[in-house]
């Protein structure tokens, strides 16, 4: 059976694995979020969808609108931590 310090090391190993930068910020002392919860590009995906949509609003132009309620649709599920799981990824739950 493997010794307290030894699961600690293995569980140090993983995460240097999985997440890199994570990893790095700790070991700095820089708090960092992990990956799973950094949203930047979800963010600028439903910035540009709900602008789309907006512009195509204001035009009146009906491919303007489907396309930015298509994008804004498409960055919501960007927002989800575990969407990795349908890709066979192991993401740690939030809870």
């Amino acid at each position: 059976m493997p010794t307290y310090d030894e699961r600690l090391r293995e569980l140090e190993e993983q995460l240097r694995h999985d997440d890199p930068g994570f990893a790095e910020a700790m070991s700095d002392g820089i708090p960092r979020p992990p990956r799973e919860y950094r949203r930047r590009n979800a963010w600028l995906w439903l910035v540009a969808g709900l602008a789309d949509l907006g512009i195509g609003i204001a035009a009146g132009h009906g491919l303007l609108i489907a396309t930015g309620l298509v994008m804004a649709g498409a960055a919501a599920h960007l927002f989800d931590p575990q969407r990795g799981r349908l890709h066979g990824r192991n993401i740690p739950s939030t809870r």
